[in-house]
């Protein structure tokens, strides 16, 4: 099997050669660069199945090169940055980003958000979703089977975890009030704001890499939750 390929680019060597041990620890090949022109060379001359992207480089920065890099390639692209207010997150991922992760990050998150980021681009790539099927980005839900998966791999939800989730995922973007999801999953008026809160929370846990960094589970302060629409 082909040795998949991670180009690391940042300004700061030392957290490039940080993030490439624990990238080469897991198996990958690692390639180098220090600014978005060293990086651009590589990605048109080399294979590469993954970069990893900081934002402010110089003389060419990251938001430019993921633009120039969207041109011709269709590779997953995680960005990094310093910067985590939701309109730098919402640039990067507008301009083509995959995934965004802030420093200082947890080692073990990048290289489980790098492993999703994979799997979708070599395993879902050529998967056909079927008319039973909800599909938002990497989270797929069969309303047939009730099964529910993430990048490919099988999530286990009791019956009232997945009726909260498929409710949610019939109307992306749409926000549900706790009043609302419990009237349609309880069949209830009753109303227990701790109950949905404790499910929403189990939910988070089994379908996000990192349930305090939702990308698909938000919730709306003084208002609900809802599902995030596809970006």
């Amino acid at each position: 099997m082909e040795q998949l390929k991670i180009l690391v680019v940042d300004d700061d060597h030392e957290i490039v050669d940080s993030i490439a041990i624990f990238l080469q620890a897991d198996g990958y090949a690692v390639e180098k660069a220090y600014n978005g022109l060293e990086a651009l060379d590589i990605i048109m001359t080399q294979t590469v199945h993954l970069l990893l992207l900081d934002i402010m480089m110089p003389e060419l920065d990251g938001i430019k090169t993921l633009l120039k890099v969207r041109e011709s390639k269709n590779i997953p692209i995680i960005l990094i940055s310093a910067k985590s207010e939701d309109a730098d997150k919402i640039l990067g991922l507008t301009a083509g980003a995959d995934d965004y992760i802030t420093k200082p990050f947890n080692p073990s998150e990048l290289v489980a958000r790098v492993k999703s980021q994979l799997r979708r681009y070599t395993q879902l790539g050529s998967m056909q979703v079927r008319e039973t099927q909800i599909a938002i980005r990497g989270l797929v839900l069969d309303t047939e089977s009730k099964v529910v998966s993430v990048d490919g791999e099988e999530v286990r939800l009791t019956p009232l975890e997945y009726k909260i989730l498929e409710l949610l995922c019939h109307h992306p973007g749409k926000v549900f009030s706790t009043e609302a999801i419990y009237r349609q999953v309880w069949n209830d008026e009753a109303v227990s704001d701790n109950a949905i809160a404790v499910h929403i929370r189990h939910i988070r846990e089994k379908i996000e890499i990192n349930p305090k960094e939702p990308r698909y589970l938000k919730v709306v302060w003084g208002v609900g939750y809802k599902i995030e629409r596809n970006e």
